[in-house]
């Protein structure tokens, strides 16, 4: 048997560049909902835009105009982006239900404040996590006062496990995969009235994901007000592709018909986006999904973001797990003028595609990278299990600097 080649590109020939951000995808993801998000979230303890670094010495080495690295490693003190997200749906969530019983629409500070406790307890939330979401929304229940229950699936270490359990939610692990623990959180709420939080949407299951990307817009809007010119390629790391659709969705809002060319990247083993955009229609992967890229072990591809990166996403990268541990080394090791950086195994793909693509002269054409080039990366997460980090890099995330 002919082994699956580490490294995969598949272009998106139903793309259309040209055209203006379409009426069909405002009704998934809107400029209004983006910057209510924004508002919202702006005013939680503790907000900040996280820093847009710009990096000569990466770029001097992948012969590259210009490469500029969104760093979310301190992100609220979650070490990732997703805070943005899970936490802002719970409150949305929350937000509804004190409206339907009072007739009036509670703000962050209300809730945070603990006005409207006695209707926030009533609320568990619930979801399936590799790590970073179930933080989110956890945290997320801790500021706005209701419950979390969050379901992890076999795989995620017990790092993660722990971190999401520091914010008072209660853990269960369940056997199988992250798609696996979607299921069992989906069936768990059912049963007990729960209300499930999740990036992933499916059949009759869209209000929720809609709200998590739309918070999940408040680091593309930042990025894009930091970036001194408007860069000419995006690499965006896709698990089930929230994340990615709401990227794409804002730089097409900005930017209109210049948009960047927008490239997203996974595993070569959970690539599902890849086989997608290869096949036409949402194909889902089955089997081992395991990866270091633990945030990116999905099977499935969101099917609110389909709709978006189906007429958004120019190409799919599909990377192995040694090129995600050389860009984790890579940036800690910080190049000639470059700061060293913490930034963990899922954050990294996006650069990690890049790396692997100006190394094979063949992609990086086809990608029309070259050395007028200007990138933009999100580094999606910090160290988020400082013990796995520490035994890739072999030293601590403190010693490096994050």
């Amino acid at each position: 048997m002919t082994a699956e080649p580490s490294f995969r590109h598949v272009a998106n020939g139903r793309v259309e560049h040209g055209l203006p951000y379409p009426r069909q995808l405002e009704r998934i993801l809107s400029a209004a909902e983006f910057a209510a998000a924004r508002t919202e979230i702006a005013s939680w303890p503790g907000y900040g835009p996280t820093p847009l670094r710009e990096l000569a010495g990466l770029a001097k080495r992948l012969e590259l105009g210009a490469v500029y690295y969104k760093d979310e490693a301190a992100r609220f003190g979650l070490k990732s982006f997703k805070a943005l997200g899970g936490a802002y749906a719970v409150l949305r969530q929350l937000q509804r239900q004190v409206a339907a019983v009072t007739g009036t629409m509670p703000s962050s500070r209300d809730l945070i404040a603990g006005r409207h406790r006695d209707i926030a307890a009533r609320l568990t939330v619930t979801c399936a996590t590799d790590g970073n979401h179930g933080r989110s929304v956890a945290w997320g229940a801790r500021l706005f006062h209701c419950r979390a229950v969050i379901f992890v699936g076999a795989g995620v270490s017990e790092g993660r496990r722990a971190a999401i359990a520091h914010y008072g939610a209660e853990v269960l692990r369940v056997p199988g995969s992250y798609d696996d623990a979607v299921r069992h959180a989906a069936a768990e709420a059912r049963r007990n009235g729960w209300t499930v939080v999740s990036d992933t949407s499916y059949a009759g299951y869209t209000d929720i994901p809609r709200d998590v990307m739309h918070g999940y817009g408040v680091m593309a809007g930042e990025a894009f007000e930091q970036i001194a010119e408007r860069p000419t390629h995006i690499f965006m790391q896709a698990g089930v592709g929230g994340a990615a659709a709401a990227v794409a969705a804002l730089s097409w809002q900005r930017w209109g018909a210049e948009r960047p060319r927008l490239v997203a990247v996974e595993p070569v083993n959970a690539d599902a986006l890849f086989r997608s955009i290869e096949a036409g229609k949402p194909v889902a992967v089955g089997g081992d999904l395991e990866t270091v890229m633990a945030g990116l072990s999905c099977g499935e591809v969101s099917l609110l973001a389909w709709d978006v990166l189906r007429l958004a996403l120019d190409d799919v990268l599909a990377i192995s797990d040694q090129a995600a541990v050389d860009a984790v080394r890579l940036l800690a090791e910080g190049l000639v003028g470059d700061p060293p950086l913490v930034a963990g195994e899922t954050g990294v793909a996006g650069l990690a595609g890049l790396c692997e693509a100006m190394s094979d002269p063949p992609t990086a054409a086809a990608l029309g990278l070259d050395g007028t080039s200007r990138v933009l990366l999100f580094g999606t997460e910090g160290a988020t299990d400082p013990e796995i980090w520490t035994r890739l890099v072999g030293r601590s995330p403190e010693e490096v600097g994050g």
